[in-house]
């Protein structure tokens, strides 16, 4: 069950260092992956409950926090045998799913969320979350009190009428692909210290996210949750999870299909339903973003990059990327890479 509240509390976000190659069955791990460094503390918190047999708990840390606004690293190792409960949130929540798959049951219905998603919450408005399919998630939230978040709404030209989501969640969009690969960057730096706080532009980030997501959620306004069942949740679950570790892998329609015992149609309706985006589309976004976090934190060869991501072809890569995130995988290492090395340098500084 995760928490997704109040006073910092909850989200998550996480990726993984652990990754399989098509043609093999052992899981290999890559030294220095981004996405190794956002699920390794959540793999390792599951392992010691498993150990110690405890129940399940979330862990908050500060990242950043401004005037009408605080982001949050939450990690959450609750499971299926833990019982979900309900909680509030104490201010607008947007929370960046960034690992795990987990239900999220609000006032506008309930909703599975994965990995590139959001999470959707309104000021006073109760909340319960749950992993009834699967144990643990990260997630980084962006908490605004209300106050703010309806200045930044006012000031991006959004009616009052705009300010209240309508649903509890919005799909992996390519609109939020840049901000969430920014963002799981940016934690995952300051996870090692390599960045003082001063250095990353949480700041904008937060603002960012608040007018992408009024304008996402404003465009998505009509949309009715869909009435989908467990036994769809767990089919989907299974195959988002197999897909967000091994996204260099082959994951072809009917092979996951099959693995959900589904038609090809049954499987590729209910997969929409549930997560908002087709499989191709979520396949593609989670090796999109697995490549993006790699070129800000490694200097590997951006082909590599692409092939090991589950790209068969470099200039479909490069085309793929830059309809993402809106510039070439060059200069988006040239950009991030360029902050995260200011920012350890800085740090290296401070600490001399």
């Amino acid at each position: 069950m995760a928490c997704v509240a109040e006073a910092g509390g909850g989200a998550r976000v996480a990726s993984r260092r652990a990754w399989r190659r098509c043609d093999k069955t052992s899981i290999r791990t890559r030294r220095g992956d981004i996405l190794g460094k956002i699920a390794v503390d959540l793999h390792a918190a599951l392992a010691r409950r498993n150990t110690l047999g405890a129940p399940g708990n979330t862990q908050m840390r500060m990242l950043a926090a401004g005037d009408g606004w605080s982001v949050m690293d939450v990690l959450c190792t609750f499971g299926p045998h833990d019982r979900p409960f309900e909680e509030r949130h104490a201010g607008v929540c947007i929370a960046m799913v960034a690992a795990g798959v987990f239900g999220y049951r609000s006032a506008a219905g309930r909703e599975l969320l994965t990995p590139g998603s959001l999470l959707l919450g309104n000021a006073g408005e109760c909340f319960e979350c749950g992993h009834r399919h699967a144990p643990g998630d990260r997630c980084i939230a962006f908490h605004y009190q209300p106050a703010y978040f309806e200045q930044l709404a006012a000031d991006a030209g959004f009616a009052d009428t705009d300010t209240a989501f309508r649903h509890g969640r919005m799909p992996p969009l390519r609109a939020f692909s840049g901000l969430i690969a920014r963002a799981c960057t940016e934690a995952t730096h300051a996870d090692s210290g390599a960045a003082g706080r001063t250095d990353i532009a949480w700041d904008e980030l937060a603002v960012e996210l608040a007018s992408t997501t009024l304008q996402a959620t404003r465009a998505d306004a009509k949309r009715r949750a869909a009435v989908t069942s467990a036994s769809a949740w767990s089919r989907v679950t299974q195959a988002a999870r197999l897909i967000d570790e091994t996204p260099d892998a082959p994951h072809a329609l009917p092979r996951l299909a099959q693995m959900c015992g589904l038609s090809d149609f049954y499987f590729l309706r209910t997969f929409e339903r549930v997560t908002g985006v087709t499989p191709h589309q979520y396949v593609l976004r989670a090796r999109l973003r697995y490549a993006a976090l790699r070129l800000a934190d490694e200097e590997t060869k951006i082909v590599d990059i692409a092939f090991d991501s589950g790209f068969n072809d470099v200039s479909n890569f490069n085309h793929a990327f830059r309809a993402e995130f809106g510039m070439s995988p060059r200069a988006w290492r040239m950009q991030r890479g360029a902050r995260v090395n200011l920012a350890a340098c800085r740090c290296e500084a401070r600490r001399l």
